[in-house]
């Protein structure tokens, strides 16, 4: 079976299966409803985006954006439904949200087992220390003129 992909990003703030976006944005954060439903109510704010990729008429990705500075974004959220990890989704709405930036610069903070994805994309890898007792933490930056993998 072939995947049929939408190649552009859709807005998700007015997406009419809520559901599988919140299932998604849900990877991303601690899990409980709570936390859940203040992570959702963040993209009705001012200058928070929430974004997603469709594969085969499902929301297979989103990402979510909050605009730091003019040209300075801030990553809140990245996630890929687990069946669709590995072919270039993440990627790929990374890549979309920077060739529509005229001159962006886009950061996130993340762990050592995401780290590694954020390096391999072209982001460039900060270690912020031990935020936490035993846990380190880095801060990825990609600047619009380094390049940024196709997905």
């Amino acid at each position: 079976m072939t995947i049929r992909e939408e190649s552009a990003l859709i807005p998700l703030a007015d997406y009419g299966y809520p559901e599988q976006a919140k299932r998604l944005l849900a990877m991303c954060i601690w899990p409980d409803p709570a936390s859940l439903d203040r992570a959702w109510a963040r993209y009705r704010e001012d200058g928070c985006l929430l974004f997603g990729r469709v594969v085969s008429s499902e929301l297979a990705g989103l990402i979510g954006i909050r605009e730091e500075n003019t040209g300075e974004y801030e990553l809140l959220h990245l996630a890929v439904r687990p069946s669709d990890r590995g072919h270039g989704i993440g990627s790929g709405m990374i890549a979309e949200w920077m060739r529509t930036r005229p001159s962006a610069q886009l950061i996130a903070e993340t762990d050592a087992e995401a780290v590694g994805f954020y390096a391999k994309i072209g982001f460039r890898v900060y270690s912020l220390g031990e935020t936490y007792p035993g846990i380190e933490r880095f801060r990825c930056v990609l600047r619009k003129r380094e390049p940024c993998c196709e997905g």
